[in-house]
């Protein structure tokens, strides 16, 4: 069978993945390793019995609605690519609007920033790419996460990144930052999304916040107030429909400047607040 041959199953994974032509030539991809222009190019290559068996396997997976990011181990974020797991969240487009708004709080000037469940590290990460001079660190409850996270420092090359285990702020190897992040659970405990997609293969504790997703926002807009310098930044991702509950939890903490952020989609993406003098 040729690549050309396996490109035309598209049709097959239609049912089940909103790019399905772009699945089959990471699959490809993956299995070959090969670029994905390379697929184009060589459109008549006749897969060996073993690449036949593999992209069989990964396309009968993927029908069973697995994640691409799983079946090939790699994603791509910012102008990074990171291993991924199903130990931690797959990193999503939506979540670089976050690291955008962090980028515009300060210049390249040093400052103190921490990422709070960093996970795959991607939100640290891809800060630490566009200021040199700004020490990043990352914080994750789930040891495994911090292990992925440091293997993808390693393997971009940001080797000034650290990352710790423990929960939020708690984990934190000191407090008076300039600027603090997270992209943390949000989704209420009874969303039916949490049945559908790639979240169902996903760690529930990266996803769920208790009856109305915002249990954990809660805990980090209150630790944030003493780990934060006078007039810090924190950053939050959350749901579409959150925007008002964050910012009154914001406003609560004691937090001045509230604002949130909408996305591409125009839907409330980010809220961010400044620590009180």
């Amino acid at each position: 069978m040729q690549v050309r041959d396996i490109l035309k199953r598209v049709n097959e994974l239609a049912e089940y993945s909103n790019t399905p032509a772009l699945d089959v030539e990471l699959l490809l991809c993956h299995v070959l390793d090969k670029p994905r222009t390379w697929l184009f190019t060589w459109p008549d290559y006749e897969l060996t019995t073993g690449q036949l068996s593999a992209i069989e396997q990964l396309i009968d997976l993927r029908l069973r609605g697995h994640p691409i990011a799983h079946l090939i181990g790699t994603w791509d974020f910012w102008n990074l690519t990171l291993k991924v797991t199903p130990a931690t969240l797959i990193p999503r487009p939506d979540t670089e609007l976050l690291v955008e708004q962090a980028l515009r709080c300060f210049g390249q000037e040093a400052r103190k920033v921490a990422d709070l469940g960093t996970g795959t590290g991607a939100i640290a990460l891809a800060l630490a790419v566009e200021r040199a001079n700004w020490q990043v660190v990352g914080s994750d409850r789930i040891e495994a996460a911090v292990e992925l996270a440091r293997y993808n420092a390693d393997i971009n090359g940001l080797y000034s990144v650290r990352f710790y285990t423990g929960s939020w702020c708690e984990a934190l190897p000191d407090k008076h930052y300039d600027l603090i992040v997270s992209n943390p659970p949000y989704i209420r405990a009874d969303d039916l999304h949490l049945q559908q997609g790639d979240v169902r293969f996903e760690p529930d504790s990266a996803l769920i916040s208790g009856a109305d997703g915002l249990d954990d926002i809660r805990i980090i807009a209150s630790q944030t107030a003493t780990y934060l310098k006078p007039r810090g930044w924190l950053l939050l991702e959350h749901g579409y429909d959150q925007g008002s509950d964050v910012r009154d939890i914001l406003a609560e903490q004691h937090f001045t400047a509230v604002e949130t952020v909408r996305d591409l989609a125009g839907h409330d993406r980010v809220t961010r607040g400044r620590c009180f003098d």
